[in-house]
């Protein structure tokens, strides 16, 4: 696949890039899922979770991985999550935060294990060639008692009696290790869901994990935004890492590019609303991340938004596009603005610009304007899908048109698009928003799988 096209019109006003949408070869069966953490679930009922079920499965998800912490409580709510799945084709896998569990002794295995055996032969958990999934997320320290991580990992998920498992963890390692891990059938890379440093994201990182799993099954991960803002006497982190130049659209074209080397897609996450990185509902007991996200939408248009590569990636075609829709998000503070937050300024902020970025379907050409305020730039485009950004320098509010031939086919303007100069903290979360669809309020109009 030809890279992506950027095109800068004017350093000062906006720029844009075009998907080429070729047919693509491979027909392979792909997996979606999105990262599901329990850990945020205490109040949950199951309809909740049979809402967050059909919701995912209405953009084309195909299951959880449930991200569980040692909290006795989180047991009931897994049962909850497969009791919803029931009478669905929606698939769920345990996914064990290995930064919660203790796993330094042989006796800590017994917990990961029991969750397994509970599980194994459940009609919605996902398996591999009759094997269930398991993966995790870190785990690359534990040895369970034995000598070193490889034996560990082998005691808990190859024990006799146990049933067969298809290991897939997340492992933050140098992926030249990867290769003298037998345990492994294949590996999450969670951190090439975002870009290294301040670089547009590139499948590289991907490619060298797959060279070294030798074949195995690699599983990929995609995000559109990262921001975190806890303090030393909190949870003790504070960074960004680069959401910007349309992240989640440029990962998910990667993607489709790479799709013969990738078996599963992981998005990440469905609920972190701690690291600011969600795309289903906000709900259930926040892990004190309400000073970033109350005030802000639900993410649910990026949601949106990655249905249609969801679809490219299943299928190896894009589809056509048969409605006109623009979407935009963007942090409503300056970067370079300072406050007298205790917390202190989030490390890496310089990675993101002060861009108001949008996405734009058109079914034929027409003019597309992003606005704030008094500034806004008109341009005229060809049908397709095309990305835009305008340049955020005062306070304003953000609105987005699409009109042809004169005649106003969109006007999104949000209620709390509202970019300020003038922060109290910061929030560098994303307020993302998109215009409704013809087909149904926040779905994205497909051709049938």
């Amino acid at each position: 696949m030809p890279a992506t096209l950027l095109v800068l019109l004017s350093l000062s006003f906006t720029c844009v890039w075009s998907l080429t949408l070729p047919q693509l070869l491979f027909r392979d069966a792909k997996v979606v899922v999105a990262h599901f953490i329990v850990g945020n679930t205490y109040n949950l009922t199951v309809d909740n979770w049979i809402s967050d079920i059909s919701l995912a499965s209405s953009k084309g998800i195909d299951g959880f991985a449930l991200n569980i912490g040692s909290d006795p409580w989180q047991h009931a709510r897994v049962a909850d999550a497969y009791s919803a799945a029931l009478k669905t084709t929606f698939k769920l896998f345990l996914s064990f935060d290995m930064t919660s569990f203790p796993c330094s002794k042989p006796e800590d295995a017994a917990v990961l294990q029991k969750y397994i055996q509970d599980y194994a032969s459940h009609p919605n958990q996902l398996s591999s060639s009759g094997k269930v999934l398991v993966s995790t997320f870190g785990g690359e320290h534990c040895t369970f008692g034995s000598k070193n991580v490889d034996e560990g990992w082998t005691s808990v998920v190859r024990k006799v009696g146990l049933p067969l498992e298809h290991f897939i963890p997340s492992f933050f390692i140098d992926p030249v290790g990867l290769s003298s891990l037998s345990v492994i059938d294949g590996a999450f890379n969670w951190r090439a869901s975002w870009p290294a440093g301040n670089d547009d994201i590139t499948f590289d990182p991907d490619e060298e994990w797959i060279r070294n799993l030798g074949g195995a099954d690699y599983m990929a991960g995609v995000s559109p935004w990262f921001f975190t803002h806890y303090g030393k006497t909190s949870h003790n982190k504070n960074f960004v890492l680069r959401g910007d130049d349309w992240l989640v659209v440029r990962r998910w074209e990667v993607l489709v590019e790479n799709r013969g080397k990738i078996v599963i897609v992981q998005i990440v996450t469905w609920n972190d609303f701690g690291e600011s990185s969600y795309v289903g509902p906000i709900e259930g007991v926040q892990p004190q991340s309400q000073a970033w996200t109350n005030g802000y939408n639900n993410h649910f248009d990026w949601l949106d938004l990655m249905s249609y590569f969801i679809q490219a990636f299943k299928t190896g075609d894009y589809p056509p596009i048969v409605e006109d829709r623009l979407f935009m998000w963007a942090k409503l503070f300056p970067t370079a603005a300072m406050t007298l937050d205790p917390v202190g300024k989030p490390g890496h902020a310089d990675y993101l610009q002060d861009y108001l970025w949008g996405v734009v379907f058109l079914m034929a050409p027409a003019q597309v304007t992003l606005a704030c305020g008094s500034h806004s730039i008109p341009v005229l485009l060809p049908p397709g899908i095309r990305g835009l950004a305008l340049p955020l320098v005062s306070s304003c509010n953000a609105e987005g048109i699409i009109s042809r031939a004169g005649v106003e086919i969109v006007h999104l303007r949000p209620r709390n698009f509202a970019f300020r100069t003038t922060p109290q903290a910061y929030n560098y979360n994303a307020f993302v928003a998109a215009s409704p669809s013809s087909h149904g309020t926040g779905k994205l109009a497909l051709t049938p799988l």
